[in-house]
């Protein structure tokens, strides 16, 4: 229950925005084909709220479809880096477009093909039908997540469960949709200029979502160029921090892991040896009980209490950078 908690308080704060960011161009066709003249509050609130409503529908299906896929395939952690990345420059190219810093950034948005749109829009105006072009674009917002849906879209297939995914998409999306419909409701209403100063806060928001997506995944991908990589080795509290060397008849380091953090920060194994691992779990709800070795390509979910074991094969002298399976908690493993 903790974890759907943090999952709709996302979904309430970042989730909105960069949502609204990445997804406007959709949104924007659907109340460009309610009418060319000004939409009182009444037919202004009607297409956003059906665009959002096959929004939540349309996820929490893929939520479902997504946690049946991770029951047969599991995603490789550098596969996930990668993907965290490319969703991370997309995020910076929609911010900049939105400060209108280049004319080349406009090609950051996605909206449906051009004769798709012509179609709905006359079909609106011909029939009754007011309610398709919401509905329709809405469940076509599927085809272009923004980075933190992403985020929540790999924990949905890291669940390996139909109904978890489901309730892990629905979660999400449901905390989005307050501050996806303010925001809209906003948008469209302000008059022009307004807009104009709307839009570059939220090109300044995105952009650092964008930035921190970015970085996520380096440090998912086990990269020393993270930002936390760089803290890690050049603090000299967190360098102090650290777990004491391995007894000569033992290989066994010991790690607790928590809803925030990693502790101790850094650890000592020999090299030569295979490294036995101790996580002990205390009430972890979060992405810190998905422990991931992004260098060896290894990743395992814990209890939410008690003590697992990981079985790391031998390694040379080096360092062994751990993370959860968001990049967001860090440890290491100094091999000697």
């Amino acid at each position: 229950m903790s974890n759907l908690l943090v999952i709709f308080a996302t979904g309430l704060t970042a989730g909105g925005l960069s949502c609204l960011a990445v997804q406007g161009g959709m949104l924007a066709s659907s109340l460009a084909s309610e009418s060319s003249e000004k939409l009182s509050r009444q037919r202004l609130a009607r297409p956003i709220i059906l665009f959002l409503a096959a929004k939540l529908v349309a996820y929490t299906v893929l939520g479902l479809l997504l946690g049946w896929l991770g029951s047969i395939l599991q995603l490789t952690p550098i596969m996930r880096a990668w993907l965290q990345i490319a969703i991370g420059v997309f995020m910076i190219g929609t911010a900049l477009r939105l400060l209108n810093v280049h004319p080349i950034f406009r090609y950051f948005v996605i909206e449906p093909p051009k004769a798709l749109t012509r179609y709905i829009r006359r079909r609106t105006k011909t029939s009754d039908d007011h309610w398709l072009s919401p509905v329709f674009l809405g469940t076509l917002t599927v085809l272009i997540p923004c980075g933190v849906t992403q985020a929540m879209m790999a924990l949905a297939v890291g669940s390996g469960d139909p109904a978890t995914g489901a309730l892990i998409m629905f979660t999400f999306v449901l905390g989005t949709t307050p501050l996806f419909f303010t925001l809209a409701y906003l948008a469209v209403a302000l008059g022009a200029k307004m807009q104009t100063r709307f839009w570059k806060i939220a090109g300044v928001v995105v952009l650092i979502l964008g930035l921190l997506a970015v970085d996520t995944g380096l440090n998912l991908a086990g990269s020393p160029f993270s930002s936390a990589a760089i803290r890690q080795s050049s603090n000299p509290a967190i360098q102090s921090s650290t777990a004491p060397a391995p007894t000569a008849e033992t290989n066994e380091v010991d790690m607790t892991a928590t809803d925030s953090s990693y502790t101790p920060s850094i650890m000592h194994a020999k090299a030569g040896e295979p490294i036995t691992l101790k996580v002990t779990t205390k009430d972890v709800r979060g992405c810190a009980r998905s422990l991931v070795i992004p260098s060896l390509n290894m990743q395992k979910l814990f209890d939410a209490n008690g003590t697992g074991t990981l079985i790391i094969p031998k390694q040379l002298p080096g360092t062994i950078r751990l993370t959860c399976s968001m990049g967001m908690y860090n440890a290491e493993i100094d091999v000697e």
